[in-house]
């Protein structure tokens, strides 16, 4: 019983930001426990990369090229699954300055991605689940939403919406069946955090490494597994909720 909660068999999975890290290391564990994955990125080489390791590993994954910027190309995506059962929101960027310094047309950016590409691909998934009478949505917060970061006002407030949207959303779908959660990792060695040059890097994950009591960074395939458990039925009773793979940095009550 405690294995067959995890199996995805028949369910079909759409995945944002699969072209690379958190994104692809959960589209490809979601194959692996069964499911056809429709994997979407704007990153066309990564998303490739992508369908091709799933395929490898004998699974079925379907590739679609687009920005989740623009609401149009992200439904008509959706729309090309003949089911939909899982949804993980995770495509996303980063952007540093401080407050003072923090440009219009940057915040604009990090929100029309990290927030708006969210809360349009809840808006084209949820009708289908609805339909189907359930259903699980995963979103892709950040333990930005747990610590004030110099330097990380888009991000951490972008991230704080999708929390917000989270929770809204699984109020106002759980009457159909659909279960909403979010995943807010910490320190994840993804392109995303290997912005800065290798000297700067190691630092910045050593420091990452001592906050934490496992004395180590994560790796995208320990958020994945947080993804597949709230994909499955294992996590059935559970709706509302921030999970935190972030090995220990932030214990909010």
């Amino acid at each position: 019983m405690a294995l067959t909660a995890y199996d995805l068999t028949g369910r079909t999975a759409f995945v944002t930001g699969a072209g690379s890290g958190i994104g692809r290391a959960s589209a490809t564990l979601l194959a692996e426990a069964g499911a056809v994955v429709h994997c979407a990125d704007r990153d066309e080489k990564g998303l490739r990369e992508t369908g091709a390791l799933i395929a490898a590993a004998g699974g079925t994954a379907v590739t679609h090229t687009l920005d989740v910027t623009d609401r149009p190309a992200l439904s008509a995506a959706v729309d090309q699954a003949d089911r939909l059962d899982i949804l993980a929101a995770v495509a996303g960027v980063m952007h540093t300055s401080s407050v003072l310094e923090t440009k219009p047309d940057d915040l604009d950016r990090v929100l029309a991605v990290n927030f708006k590409g969210v809360l349009f691909a809840c808006q084209a998934a949820a009708p289908a689940m609805i339909a189907s009478g359930g259903g699980s949505i995963i979103t892709m917060a950040s333990g930005a939403v747990d610590a004030a970061t110099p330097g990380l006002l888009c991000y951490g407030a972008s991230k704080a919406a999708v929390v917000q949207l989270t929770r809204t959303l699984a109020a106002e779908l759980g009457p159909h069946g659909v279960r909403v959660n979010a995943v807010a990792p910490g320190w994840v060695r993804t392109p995303m955090t290997a912005r800065h040059d290798t000297e700067l890097q190691h630092r910045a994950e050593s420091t990452m490494a001592r906050m934490s009591p496992l004395r180590r960074v994560g790796e995208p395939d320990d958020v994945a597994h947080t993804v597949l458990h709230l994909a499955s039925e294992a996590s059935s009773f559970t709706t509302g909720q921030i999970f935190r793979p972030n090995g220990g940095v932030a214990m909010p009550w």
